[in-house]
């Protein structure tokens, strides 16, 4: 028996919240890893590894995807945005202003996914009905029950949206 095969590592060209960054690893290496350890975005969190709690949520193309099940070599040429690209401490994004205003988190570990998953949607749907709002989120998972004042913050920002188009 010979030794198993590894893919050789390679150099992938990433836009990153606006930037272009050239990353060396494995192409089958998770984008979450790539991210943290290499770009040191430290927005998306490392949850269940598996892509069923949300922690990692990114935005690629617009659209949340779970970053630690998304392979490198899927990324190539697409537009990803993390937490640290929708806003700063200094001017926070209206989704994350929501956030603050309605108090929705606690230990704040599913924050990340909550918030990129809340601006995907409302990038896509302005306007959601509650249905849609608990819909999208469902698939994000919040051990400390603040689960009211997420879906609150979600329709702050839907309404702030509604209101005077700052989400665009």
């Amino acid at each position: 028996m010979g030794e198993p095969a590894v893919a050789p590592e390679r150099t992938v060209t990433l836009r990153v919240n606006g930037q272009t960054a050239a990353v060396t690893a494995m192409a089958d290496t998770p984008l979450l890893l790539v991210l943290r350890n290499d770009l040191q975005l430290n927005g998306p969190k490392y949850g269940c590894g598996l892509g069923e709690c949300g922690a990692c949520t990114v935005t690629i193309d617009g659209i949340a995807a779970r970053s630690c099940i998304f392979p490198l070599s899927g990324a190539q040429g697409r537009e990803i945005v993390t937490l640290e690209g929708i806003g700063s401490r200094q001017h926070p994004h209206p989704v994350q202003q929501a956030f603050i205003d309605e108090q929705a988190a606690q230990c704040g570990y599913c924050l990340n996914g909550m918030i990129m998953t809340a601006k995907a949607l409302l990038d896509r749907i302005p306007e959601p009905t509650e249905a849609q709002i608990r819909h999208e989120l469902s698939g994000n998972l919040c051990r400390c029950g603040t689960h009211l004042e997420i879906l609150s913050a979600v329709r702050r920002a839907a309404r702030k949206n509604a209101f005077d188009g700052s989400l665009s």
